[in-house]
């Protein structure tokens, strides 16, 4: 069995466990702030985190495992960032609750999925396609954090 069989399941994992602890970190501030009455419940942000994680796994392993992967150490570097930046959300709305930079902070996660996608096309199909329901998640959550944003704002 390849190594990376293991790694890149194992990088996402520490991702959103990281991802899910910063979230529980805020969750008692983010109960008292306005939410657009169409926000989605924790169980479902969970369950389409979980499903968005297990396809970026499966899109990164088909990526590495291509024969000749094209822009590889490029869609590596940006992997990682787009890891780091799905955190660093977390850590700027639920611990920082600085709203409005984490919306911002938003546009550069989705310019990164986006770019993964793009870069990830010549190498593996399936594996641009897999990122879509991430990329589209993430527009859906930039949309949500500048929603909120919006009804947090007067308030400070």
């Amino acid at each position: 069995m390849k190594p990376n069989y293991a790694v890149i399941p194992l990088i996402l994992l520490l991702t959103s466990l990281i991802g899910s602890q910063l979230t529980r970190l805020g969750m008692e501030w983010y109960r008292t702030i306005a939410l657009p009455s169409w926000t989605p419940s924790g169980a479902v942000i969970g369950a389409v985190w979980t499903f968005i994680f297990i396809l970026v796994a499966v899109s990164a392993l088909l990526v590495w495992n291509a024969r000749k992967p094209q822009h590889l150490s490029a869609m590596v570097a940006i992997f990682v960032v787009n890891l780091l930046l799905n955190n660093f959300w977390s850590y700027l709305f639920f611990v920082a609750h600085m709203i409005g930079l984490a919306m911002l902070e938003m546009v550069l996660l989705n310019l990164s999925t986006l770019a993964l996608m793009i870069l990830s096309w010549p190498t593996s199909r399936k594996a641009s396609i897999l990122l879509a329901p991430y990329f589209l998640w993430v527009c859906f959550a930039t949309y949500l954090t500048m929603t909120i944003w919006s009804l947090n704002a007067a308030g400070g």
